[in-house]
């Protein structure tokens, strides 16, 4: 990222010289940043290629991790300040020729920045310069953040907030230790801003800074002890205004710093990627199952299709009887006569009752044994009482 910038530069790179300094590093920096560098000069094109390179090594015990909450955290910053402070101060020593007109100092970790902003920033012509410095977020985080607080103007309240602490105390910006209520560059943005507007600033942040050469001649430095209560680069602007070199900050101009993740921001992401998972596995596991219902079930609504086209085609049927029926009865009426019945509609005719034909009642007789042999009984509707004798005249 830092090399893609470099070659983007609109400044004539022929005119840059370019130092680096490696420091209590205990990984493989100093050979992948040589090897970058050859790289970069070995570039086919010529205008590609810088001035000078130097790379210098030198250890200053920094023993302050290097993870986000080690570096930024509150109890390291004024130990970390001013050891960074000597590391930026041998640098320049060893790195300013006489020939140069400007310093500048970046920071390896910003994201995006103008191609032109060397340009930019040498046209104000003043002794020290920075432009705004934020950084993106996620959107749960709110997408965008003011990130370098350390170019400000100084208060009554953090001037006397200076007159209570020790002699060796080292004021830092951001942190609720230290409540300065100074109005600082970075929350003054405004998008759609001029980006060439001027504000005059005591404390600088090291995030992007140009300064003339003649400042760090004329003996400015980044103080490695408490000056007036700040070290390194605030320190640096607090000694520059004091030596009446001017001091300015662009607040419109902004460059946009790397987005690393805090502890709690990490947390909260590891929190949102459980969620995440967890409701990818509840909804992978709610198709399956709406899958295994439709493979297993015919769909109702072909069904219920089926149903409403066979209730629609009988009552179609039921209307049109009637309607017929209807006009049946009215020919009947204005004719008089009845209709003719259908031949589906006649009802059954009922079995013609039989008469019972008077020989065969007269072959309806019972037979009964007597003493004196048998004898026909009455027809057994006609008989009264059996076994009583039948009257004298009874043939």
């Amino acid at each position: 990222m830092f090399f893609s910038h470099l070659r983007n530069l609109t400044y004539p790179h022929n005119l840059i010289d370019l130092a680096f300094l490696v420091g209590d590093s205990k990984d493989n920096t100093l050979q992948l940043l040589s090897d970058l560098l050859q790289e970069l000069q070995d570039n086919v094109e010529p205008k590609q290629h810088f001035g000078e390179i130097s790379i210098m090594e030198k250890d200053f015990g920094q023993k302050v991790n290097q993870d986000v909450e080690s570096r930024h955290g509150f109890a390291a910053q004024a130990s970390r300040r001013k050891s960074m402070a000597q590391a930026r101060n041998w640098l320049l020593s060893a790195a300013l020729r006489p020939t140069h007109s400007w310093v500048y100092w970046r920071d390896v970790d910003v994201e995006t920045a103008p191609f032109t902003i060397l340009e930019d920033l040498m046209r104000h012509n003043k002794d020290v310069i920075v432009p705004n410095v934020w950084r993106p977020l996620p959107d749960w985080l709110g997408g965008e953040q003011p990130y370098d607080l350390n170019s400000w103007q100084e208060s009554e309240t953090a001037l006397a907030l200076a007159d209570t602490l020790d002699e060796d105390a080292v004021i830092v910006e951001g942190y609720a230790e230290y409540a300065t209520w100074r109005p600082h560059l970075a929350y003054l943005r405004d998008p759609y801003g001029d980006p060439d507007m001027e504000m005059e600033i005591d404390g600088v942040g090291g995030v992007s800074i140009l300064a003339k050469a003649k400042v760090f001649r004329s003996g400015v430095h980044f103080p490695a002890f408490s000056f007036e209560k700040h070290a390194e680069t605030e320190g640096f602007g607090k000694m520059a205004k004091r030596m009446k070199f001017s001091v300015v900050g662009l607040p419109h101009y902004t460059i946009w710093h790397l987005y690393e993740p805090s502890v709690d921001d990490i947390r909260h992401m590891e929190e949102m990627e459980r969620e995440r998972l967890k409701k990818e596995a509840e909804e992978k596991a709610k198709n399956e199952q709406l899958r295994k219902i439709t493979d297993q079930f015919e769909n109702p609504s072909d069904q219920w299709d089926k149903d409403k086209s066979n209730i629609r085609d009988m009552a179609k049927k039921e209307y049109v009887a009637k309607d017929q029926q209807a006009k049946d009865q009215q020919a009947e009426r204005q004719n008089g006569e009845k209709p003719a019945e259908k031949p589906g509609n006649k009802p059954a005719d009922k079995p013609a009752e039989k008469k019972p034909d008077p020989k065969e009642r007269l072959m309806e007789v019972k037979m009964e044994k007597s003493k004196d042999g048998v004898r026909i009984v009455e027809p057994l509707d006609e008989t009264k009482v059996l076994g009583q004798k039948p009257p004298a005249n009874h043939p």
